[in-house]
């Protein structure tokens, strides 16, 4: 038998994922839940079962906060290739995390988006061979890498 679609009420994978990419934004937005609970018209403990996936949110519900958080729909169900939605909040407790957010999220051109996100990649890239290359040994007669 194939599988059974899930219960209305019962929540799946993708209810998680949305909920873990609201908490993610609404904190790159600088939101606390109860303000985004304000904005919505609910509570601030409805918005913590929406982030937890403990409750589904309604296509209405989840046009408003993508409204709110100044984001497309679209952004709920883009994949983190990088990391894990359970990492988002470690994430932005990294320095200057929520500020490149904030400043990401004030870009409305797509094209200008995805440059921007092309150059922190590649500037992660370049951080990471650095530091590769300063933990290799080195010969003690080679010259080192400036």
């Amino acid at each position: 038998m194939a599988n059974p679609t899930p219960k209305p009420k019962q929540t799946t994978a993708i209810d998680h994922g949305v909920g873990s990419r609201i908490a993610f934004l609404r904190a790159a937005n600088g939101l606390s839940q109860s303000a985004l609970a304000s904005a919505l018209g609910v509570s601030f403990q409805q918005v913590q079962k929406y982030e937890t996936g403990k409750n589904r949110v309604g296509a209405g519900r989840l046009q408003a906060i993508a409204e709110r958080l100044g984001v497309p729909v679209s952004s709920f169900f883009e994949p983190e290739p990088e990391a894990s939605t359970e990492n988002g909040p470690a994430l932005l407790r990294v320095a200057g995390a929520v500020e490149i957010l904030r400043a990401y999220n004030q870009i409305a051109d797509d094209q200008m988006r995805r440059d921007v996100l092309s150059l922190v990649k590649s500037a992660a890239r370049i951080g990471q061979l650095r530091s590769a290359d300063e933990a290799a040994p080195q010969s003690p007669t080679a010259p080192r890498n400036a």
